[in-house]
Order: C-alpha cells, then sequence, then structure tokens
C-alpha cells in the first residue's frame, strides 16, 4: 500500500510540471484575445505611418497603436549577434578544458566557466551599466565607427553607448558557460577509440580534434548553440539595463532600441487600458512559444550526440 501511494506521488509530482506549463500558456492565451483579435498575426509585422511625418509609428500606447515588430528585431538582432561572439570563445574554452587544459587547472577553470551562469542577471546589468557601456562608449564603439563605419551598420547616431551592440556583448557573456559546458558535455561523449584512431593515422593534435572529436560532435554543439540562443531570446533584466529602451527599428548596431522581454518588464505595470495589457501579453506568449521551441530542439540535439549517457571525468 504504501509503495502503491509513493508512486502515485511521485507520478503527480511528475505530472505538475506539465500542469504548470498548461497553465502559463493557458493564462497568456486568455490575456492576449484582445489583442489577437485586433491585430492577429499582423501584429509582428506591420507599421502604421505617422501621418504628419510619414515614418514608421510603431509603439504608442497612448494613441492605440501597437506593432511588435522592432521588439522582434531588437530580440533577434541582439540574440544573433551574442552568438557571433560567444559562440567560438565558448567552443575554444571546450576545446582547450577537454583536450589540452592541464588536469590541475581543468577542475578549478571549469568551475569558474560555470559559474557564470550562476550569477544574477541584474548583477550583469549593473557591470554592464558601470563597467562595459563606459568602456563601448570611449573606446570600441568609435573604433568601430572609424574603421566599419562605411558599412552603414556602425553609425554614429548614440554617443551612450548604451544599444544593441551592448546589450549583445552582455547576452554573449551570460550564455558563454552554458554554450561551453554543453559543447564540452557532447565533445567528452565522443569516443577515445576516435581519438586514437586518427591520432593513428598520422593526424597532428589539432587535426585530431577538428576531425575526430569536434565532427563527430558538432550535432550537439549546434544543439548547444541553439541553447545559448534561447537564453539569449528570453533575457530581460541586463538587456533592460543597456539596450537603451526605444521602440525603433535601426540599421545601426550601436543605436538604441528595445527587444520582447524588455518591453514587457518596462511597461506592464504601468499599462492602464485593456488593449495595451493585451498586447503585451501577446509578446510574452510569443516569447514563450519560441523559447520551448529552440529548447526543445537544443535538447533533442544535444540527445543525439550523448544519448543520455552521463559525462565522464578524463
Amino acid at each position: 500500500m504504501a509503495d502503491r501511494g509513493f508512486q502515485w506521488l511521485m507520478f503527480l509530482c511528475g505530472l505538475s510540471i506539465f500542469a504548470i506549463v498548461a497553465l502559463i500558456a493557458f493564462e497568456l492565451v486568455l490575456r492576449s484575445d484582445l489583442a489577437w483579435k485586433n491585430f492577429g498575426f499582423q501584429f509582428f509585422f506591420r507599421a502604421d505611418v505617422d501621418p504628419s511625418t510619414h515614418k514608421p509609428w510603431y509603439w504608442d500606447p497612448v494613441n492605440g497603436h501597437f506593432s511588435a515588430l522592432p521588439f522582434v528585431y531588437g530580440t533577434l538582432v541582439t540574440s544573433f549577434m551574442a552568438l557571433l561572439i560567444s559562440v567560438p570563445l565558448a567552443i575554444g574554452v571546450a576545446v582547450f578544458l577537454t583536450e589540452m587544459c592541464p588536469k590541475a587547472l581543468r577542475t578549478a577553470l571549469a568551475f569558474l566557466t560555470e559559474l557564470l551562469a550562476a550569477i544574477p542577471s541584474v548583477i550583469y546589468g549593473l557591470w554592464a551599466v558601470f563597467v562595459l557601456v563606459p568602456l563601448l562608449r570611449q573606446y570600441v564603439n568609435p573604433l568601430l565607427i572609424r574603421s566599419l563605419g562605411w558599412t552603414g551598420m556602425f553609425g554614429d547616431d548614440n554617443p551612450t553607448g548604451l544599444g544593441y551592440f551592448a546589450s549583445a556583448v552582455i547576452l554573449a557573456i551570460m550564455i558563454l558557460p552554458i554554450i561551453s559546458s554543453l559543447t564540452r558535455e557532447v565533445m567528452i561523449a565522443v569516443p577515445h577509440s576516435q581519438r586514437e584512431a586518427v591520432l593513428a593515422l598520422g593526424a597532428t593534435r589539432w587535426e585530431m580534434i577538428r576531425t575526430g572529436v569536434l565532427r563527430n560532435a558538432r550535432i550537439g554543439i549546434v544543439g548547444a548553440v541553439i541553447l545559448g540562443l534561447g537564453r539569449a531570446l528570453g533575457e530581460t533584466m541586463a538587456v533592460t539595463m543597456v539596450i537603451g529602451n526605444t521602440p525603433e527599428i535601426s540599421k545601426s548596431v550601436l543605436a538604441n532600441g528595445t527587444s520582447m522581454a524588455a518591453v514587457i518588464a518596462n511597461e506592464y505595470a504601468e499599462a492602464v487600458t485593456d488593449l495595451h495589457r493585451s498586447a503585451l501579453t501577446e509578446i510574452g506568449l510569443a516569447l514563450f512559444i519560441v523559447t520551448i521551441i529552440v529548447n526543445a530542439l537544443a535538447r533533442f540535439l544535444v540527445w543525439m550526440v550523448t544519448r543520455g549517457a552521463p559525462a565522464r571525468v578524463q
């Protein structure tokens, strides 16, 4: 009798996870119903035109203009820029820890790398405001403007240092331990026989890592990158503190912008109309669905390499 009761208790604990996710989805769908009826899917793509200036009119709750296009744009730009910065560094860290690091340093370096994932996002945001943004404003941004300003992607239109680029840098730091840890896990899962076979054919150490390890772990590495993307898409506080929070679309990555998570954090408490709250909830629903899909895909790709096997200590 006690065993049967314990079995049912554990079964209910497992079902509670599905119930929580279902309740969150139900509430988001219910609260965003008004926006869906008024805008539909065009909410994420359309933009009204201001009759006085003939410029796009994206987000103006006072006058009842709602378009999530600048938030979707800001989320995608900052997330993919963060991947461009963090992926090479994260893979390099994983390769060093797995294949090249002395055993005496491996545990300490792995611990410090994973410790970055435990730091609260608001602490990252404060560090970015007081340290990163001044560095970008004084040194990095002027260099980018001088060398790459001709592309139009690094225009000199934001002297504050805030903007897409600052958000991308802080996001890159935040997702680096996630990508690095999972990449290390899938690299460890590659059998040692693969390494030995490549070395036996006369390959150098780098050729062994490139062809015997990275090539066999590439699906899992892609999964780790996608999982990092999922974290970047949903990050709120750190991005909110440095992105500038301007509902506009700019070609320059140094310009102010905003993201889907940032606009919810900034405006939901102050929303006074039902349509405004419903529009913000619709943004949250879209972010919720995208995050679930991205994380599920990433976990599946990592599982394809590891097959659920625990990481081996080398």
